[in-house]
């Protein structure tokens, strides 16, 4: 009995669902109709009467309509099929010659429902693609192009799986994993790469004129040296010289079957001779053709051994990578081009010695063997007295030049002795009254004696709130500091102050109102020896310098 009770429940369950439903609404449902009247027109790309399977570039486009159709399927016979919404799309057949494909379309009606029909269509693929071949070099034999990473754009490069990366829109692969932004740090080393392509009476020839190879952490196993950073020659063995290019269709499922901004891939690939690759080296040197213009290429090419596919993005004039200045009118400046002691109209000295706050060694000078002007520069040297001491000099526009807000530039070399401290900072215009740190200071420049590769950016100022100093500093790396002129830059308003090295911003402070950097400031230049940064100071010393270019205020 049981199992008859579990029966009637179940019937009874189901009265009630049923009742309810017809209680509610009384539901009408529309014919199903399956499509008909299918009518399949083609277009073959450059076909007449010379070339009746058209002109090579295996271009065709279906217009497929039908009476109650809602979409569109169409199987195009090269193994290949796409869902057309509208009816209308151009299909590259890329095998090589003159090949019958039977393509089936389906019409998709209501519920599903689907009729088909088939067409023949014969088509000439020649392979060749003269556009992709003019722009990527030009169009008489000898023009040459150059192309250069798109350093300025987001994910110049990006990574993904070999297959199932593409989709309608945007690139699929710019959501996936390791793809990166505009003028990446790690990536800086391979933006000086230029890329030259040459058509000859034979083809296109390649040839990587400028800059290392960047090997990615994903490949760089395989060749048993360091990952994510840039490698010369001697790694990657087949990065220069001259290389032969040549044209194919491309084959790969995302190639086929991509597209991008809602446009197919361009179903070309291009190979470079003799193992050659675009900068990036995983290995490979067949590139899927993405996109191309005259401005710029896309492209993607599937790393040897481990599945991977890198997205690359070129241009053909060079990005430029520099910061959109607030402040661009010139209204103070010092290019120490009058040899001799400093212009005294705009710089006067701190004099004396006592550590000045900072347990210092030197004793500052006004004398012209601590600074002069000379050769364009102005001279800094910081030396050794002779009797066990050291000493410099401490330029400074205090009560000559002060101003609120601004663009400060001062391009410099830096001494490289161990102990040596040079700065180009700025002290707020009311130091003598309110003292330090009331006043705020604002090093635009600071490098320890102990790292001549790092400079430092800092604000320093009196928290009102809990009584006490506070300070907010960053680091970034520099080379070649001592051998060769940087730019030193701050950027100053009443929102926020923010500083570049050779226009590159690595710190940015928000101001506010309760900050002193909204009053009048006089700029600083000196080198210092010892003390808080200084550090240890080389037991041979004898002297050093910093040599200043130029001091440039803009506002």
């Amino acid at each position: 009995m049981k199992k008859f009770k579990n029966i009637y429940s179940i019937l009874l369950i189901a009265i009630i669902v049923l009742i309810g439903c017809e209680e509610d609404k009384d539901y009408e449902f529309g014919d199903i109709i399956a499509p008909s009247n299918i009518n399949i027109t083609i277009d073959i790309l450059g076909q007449d009467a010379n070339n009746p399977n058209g002109d090579g570039s295996g271009k065709v486009t279906f217009n497929v309509t039908a009476d109650n159709a809602l979409s569109y399927t169409i199987n195009f016979g090269d193994g290949s099929e796409k869902t057309i919404p509208s009816g209308t799309d151009t299909h590259v057949y890329s095998s090589t010659g003159v090949h019958t494909y039977t393509a089936v379309v389906n019409a998709i009606g209501t519920a599903g429902v689907k009729s088909s029909q088939s067409i023949d269509v014969t088509v000439f693929s020649s392979f060749a693609d003269v556009e992709a071949e003019n722009l990527l070099s030009g169009v008489n034999v000898g023009d040459s192009k150059t192309w250069f990473w798109a350093a300025d754009r987001p994910t110049h490069v990006g990574l993904g799986p070999v297959t199932d990366d593409y989709g309608n829109g945007e690139f699929a692969y710019e959501a996936w994993w390791n793809s990166i932004g505009p003028w990446d740090t790690e990536k800086s080393c391979m933006y000086t790469n230029e890329f030259v392509f040459t058509r000859t009476n034979n083809g296109l020839t390649f040839e990587q004129t400028v800059g290392p190879a960047f090997i990615p952490g994903a490949y760089a196993d395989v060749l048993g040296v360091g990952g994510d950073q840039c490698h010369d020659e001697t790694v990657a063995t087949t990065m220069f010289g001259v290389k032969n290019v040549s044209f194919a269709p491309s084959s790969s499922k995302a190639a086929v079957e991509g597209s991008y901004n809602n446009e197919p891939y361009r179903g070309t690939t291009f190979e470079i001779s003799d193992g050659g690759f675009m900068g990036w080296y995983v290995g490979a040197s067949t590139y899927d053709i993405i996109s191309l213009t005259a401005d710029e290429m896309i492209v993607r090419i599937i790393q040897d051994g481990d599945g991977f596919a890198w997205y690359h993005k070129f241009v053909s004039t060079r990005p430029t990578q520099g910061p959109n200045y607030v402040h661009t009118n010139l209204v103070w400046e010092d290019d120490f081009n009058t040899d001799g002691a400093p212009d005294a109209s705009k710089w006067t000295y701190d004099l004396g010695a006592g550590g000045w706050g900072n347990g210092e060694s030197q004793t500052y000078t006004n004398n012209s063997e601590n600074a002069v002007v000379q050769g364009g520069s102005l001279i800094i040297t910081a030396k050794d007295d002779g009797s066990g001491g050291y000493t410099s000099a401490r330029l400074k526009s205090q009560g000559l030049y002060e101003f609120t807000y601004g663009r400060v530039e001062i391009r410099a070399k830096l001494p490289s002795a161990q102990g040596t401290w040079p700065a180009l900072w700025m002290l707020g215009a009311n130091f003598p009254t309110v003292g330090w740190p009331q006043s705020g200071e604002i090093d635009i420049m600071e490098q320890t004696g102990g790292d001549k590769n790092t400079v430092l950016g800092t604000c320093h100022w009196y928290d009102n709130v809990n009584s006490q100093t506070a300070s907010f500093g960053e680091t970034t790396s520099i080379s070649n500091a001592d051998s060769e002129f940087h730019l030193y830059t701050i950027e100053w308003t009443d929102t926020a102050i923010k500083i570049f090295l050779d226009d590159v911003e690595y710190y940015v402070l928000a101001n506010n109102s309760d900050l002193p950097f909204n009053a009048d400031f006089f700029l600083i230049m000196n080198i210092a020896m010892g003390g808080t940064l200084g550090g240890t100071i080389d037991p041979a010393f004898t002297e050093d310098t910093m040599e200043v270019d130029y001091v440039k205020v803009y506002q």
